[in-house]
């Protein structure tokens, strides 16, 4: 079947998409990038509406002009416009990223590509070039890590007041509870028979006390923390499960390297607030967790077969009466990691998220 040629109007380069003038013409239009060419030499040829904006020259003031004005002086003195130049004359093009300069002075980040323009002879015609101006990509990227970073210090400062507290009610109120229990005891082999119930009821209550006490200890700082070992201190929290009649597992460990102290802390404390839930309200009867090393990061699912939930909505979108998943999402975003709730009411539910291993991970981590 022959297919005839698209006809266009005579001389008329908008209808007709194949024409050097319509190119010339969307080249030209084109504000995000700057495109342009360079002579063999390396001086400016074209100039288009792009890089008027991005660069600041207008075309008769840069024309003729050697591109190296683009760059900045420790560039300049690195020689590396020419190098570029002889890379894309080389190899057929040259990528760059980095600080350019403006007519007026001032820097923006730019992502660079050179393409060498030969013609059918194989001689050097000159370069293509194109510029974009990513410096707000940049900025917001910067200012991420930074957040990032502060919040990992939180983090280690809050530990850090935990692990005060704890040895603080280990050495100071259990050792003091102790002391009162042994009396106590001491009491019942003094006291007349009518007594010793009251004693021992008083004696219960503080051995009580001493175990709500170390149980908070537990929860404030678990002593694998201390080591770095995020598998252990999540396999306590499942015997406490375990203990409770929830059969629970572990598996599916695919870690690089255990993660940083603080990516740590984040990772346990959304586990130990997932499984709380699975604990108070999912009447589950098996827990499951796994994670694997992704992306620079950590990537943790906790399943149960409990009786689900119809809330995800509303727990997304931050309503009070959801505070503990609200809480495990904001703690994930907020070191640039994701939190996502997967639930069906009587289907069980999925918790997934993932953390990065510091303040420079790429928020990613496969979230579906």
């Amino acid at each position: 079947m022959n297919v005839p040629e698209p006809e266009f109007p005579e001389n008329d380069p908008l209808s007709n998409p194949y024409s050097g003038d319509s190119f010339r013409l969307f080249v030209q239009s084109v504000q995000d990038y700057a495109i342009f060419m360079l002579d063999p030499q390396g001086n400016v040829a074209t100039w288009n509406t792009g890089a008027e904006r991005i660069k600041g020259y207008r075309a008769n003031e840069i024309i003729g002009k050697h591109f190296s004005v683009f760059y900045p002086p420790e560039d300049l003195r690195a020689g590396k416009p020419a190098h570029e130049l002889e890379v894309a004359a080389e190899v057929g093009r040259f990528e760059d990223e980095g600080w350019r300069v403006r007519q007026d002075g001032s820097r923006f980040w730019a992502v660079v590509v050179i393409t060498a323009l030969f013609d059918e002879r194989g001689r050097l015609r000159g370069y293509g070039k194109v510029t974009r101006d990513v410096s707000e990509r940049v900025r917001a990227e910067s200012e991420l890590v930074e957040r990032r970073r502060l919040f990992f210090h939180l983090v280690e400062a809050q530990e850090a007041e935990r692990r005060r507290i704890a040895w603080d009610v280990h050495d100071d109120s259990i050792q003091a509870m102790a002391a009162v229990s042994m009396r106590l005891q001491l009491l019942t082999t003094q006291l007349p028979a009518e007594h010793l119930p009251a004693v021992r009821a008083l004696d219960t209550a503080v051995a009580e006390t001493i175990g709500r006490l170390r149980d908070l200890v537990l929860r404030l700082r678990p002593p694998t923390l201390d080591e770095r070992d995020l598998a252990e201190a999540v396999g306590a929290h499942l015997r406490q499960l375990a203990a409770q009649g929830i059969e629970t597992q572990l598996d599916d460990i695919e870690l690089a390297a255990d993660p940083p102290p603080e990516a740590s802390v984040t990772i346990f404390r959304i586990i130990g607030e997932a499984l709380a839930n699975v604990q108070k309200h999912a009447r589950a009867s098996r827990a499951r967790v796994r994670f694997r090393s992704i992306d620079r990061g950590t990537l943790v699912e906790i399943t149960d077969d409990g009786v689900g939930t119809d809330v995800v909505a509303d727990a997304l979108s931050g309503a009070d009466t959801h505070f503990g998943l609200q809480a495990m999402r904001e703690r994930a975003e907020a070191v640039g990691g994701w939190w996502e709730l997967i639930s069906d009411p009587g289907e069980g539910a999925l918790v997934r998220f993932w953390i990065p291993d510091g303040p420079g991970g790429p928020a990613s981590g496969e979230q579906s």
